[in-house]
């Protein structure tokens, strides 16, 4: 229950969303925040609040997930049923993979903390002082970690349950794919047989796109990983109001070249369903919108005190896209580009084509962008698909002139928190900071 909450901490209400999106060419950091200026602007330091914030709260998690993972086996069948406990054991070995997962994407080599500090001693220091102050581990053992413990828990997991917070095989199988995307070199094959295990687990697209950001429906035939709120103080989705709202400047603000996108393909439904524009006027300025036509994310709709905002963060549509990614990357276009047609086909656009492999991962990533807009993506793809540094550097501002980012290698990973250096010398620093 415990690392489960965590999906509702301010890491995943708030700044999983700012990482993915306004750390990308679909949004400003908005607000004003200098510490999120700072991550829309590629020059965080190392004293930085949300990358020193973001590394607790990752890591508290890891730690409840160990906790749970180290003592499990100790149970008896009278305190837990051995089906409930295979069940644990697989949801806590999904957490800790998603948890660092999002830790090397974000600093690359990091500590692969797995056992819990239990107890003190002058006799134990030896053992304990390694678990308390550990090196940073090579990237490749840290995915390795990570597709020991999704393998883990996919022949544990349930393959439904009765809504979809709960990991179930789905979810799993989501983010193998995904690892096997991020890796390199990437594993094409893995991605592809691990999204054919999602699609044959029964979920749909909806026929409606905006039915999936309307609140008509949760946890519905799409999703396959979905925060559940159910509101009031005690279970409110407060980070909605930090995206939305007239009260004060909001963070994520939609991008001029994001809205582009959207324009130059035509594309009004994915563009409504992903933005709303308002009218700021009185209220604040901002160089790049009009305060008469001013944007805001729309994927998330209730943005009251106690919101029950469901957040989705795994659903079919992404999957697809991958697995079309997959087919381009072993050479079969024309298979891609179907998966790429369907997912247009919902939203009303034209089927397209493409020439050439180079030209279908065009037509991929600018489909994944367009759907999966303001979900958290977008930074993680670019890294990922090698084209973080040339799109961040080429977008553009208002008025369709160049924005002005500098993105370079070294600031593809964040720097590891000055707080961290501090009392652990066993850390060492990412270039460039």
């Amino acid at each position: 229950g415990a690392a489960y909450g965590d999906f509702k901490n301010e890491y995943y209400q708030l700044d999983y969303f700012v990482n993915g999106d306004a750390q990308s060419d679909d949004a400003y950091a908005g607000g004003d925040n200098p510490a999120n200026f700072q991550l829309d602007d590629y020059a965080i330091d190392a004293t930085n609040s949300n990358v020193s914030r973001d590394w607790r709260y990752l890591y508290s998690t890891i730690g409840k997930t160990n906790t749970i993972l180290n003592n499990i086996k100790d149970l008896t069948p009278s305190q837990l049923s051995e089906q409930r406990k295979k069940e644990i054991i697989g949801e806590a070995s999904f957490i800790r993979a998603f948890m660092y997962f999002q830790c090397v994407q974000l600093w690359g080599d990091v500590p692969l903390q797995l056992k819990e500090v239990k107890t003190i001693s002058a006799e134990n220091l030896d053992e304990i002082y390694p678990v308390l102050f550990p090196a940073r581990n090579p990237r490749d053992e840290v995915y390795a970690r990570i597709i020991s413990d999704l393998e883990t828990a996919l022949s544990n997991v349930r393959i439904t349950a009765e809504h979809k917070g709960i990991v179930t095989k789905g979810a799993v199988n989501t983010l193998l794919a995904k690892v096997y995307a991020t890796i390199t070199p990437t594993d094409w094959d893995k991605v592809s047989k691990y999204c054919d295990d999602v699609i044959a687990g029964g979920y749909s697209l909806l026929p409606k796109y905006d039915d999936l950001w309307n609140n008509s429906a949760e946890n519905t035939a799409e999703s396959i990983f979905e925060i559940n709120y159910s509101g009031g103080a005690s279970d409110g989705n407060w980070g909605v109001k930090i995206f939305r709202g007239l009260d004060w400047k909001k963070f994520n603000l939609p991008s001029n070249d994001l809205v582009a996108a959207f324009d130059e393909q035509n594309d009004q439904v994915r563009k409504n369903a992903s933005v709303i524009f308002l009218d700021v006027t009185g209220k604040w300025s901002d160089a790049r919108w009009p305060q008469k036509q001013y944007p805001f994310i729309n994927k998330y709709r209730k943005f009251n005190e106690g919101s029950d905002q469901n957040y989705i963060f795994f659903r079919l549509a992404d999957v697809l896209l991958l697995k079309a990614e997959a087919l381009n990357a072993k050479g079969d276009l024309s298979a891609a580009l179907t998966l790429v047609n369907q997912i247009r086909n919902r939203v009303s656009l034209p089927p397209v084509t493409a020439p050439d492999k180079e030209a279908a991962a065009r037509l991929i990533a600018r489909e994944r962008r367009l759907e999966l807009a303001f979900e958290g993506h977008r930074w993680y793809d670019l890294k990922r698909t090698g084209k973080a540094i040339e799109t961040i550097n080429q977008a553009k501002g208002p008025n369709g002139v160049l924005y002005g980012y500098n993105l370079t290698e070294h600031r593809l990973l964040w720097p590891i928190p000055q707080s961290e250096l501090d009392k652990n010398q066993k850390l060492t620093q990412n270039p460039g900071y």
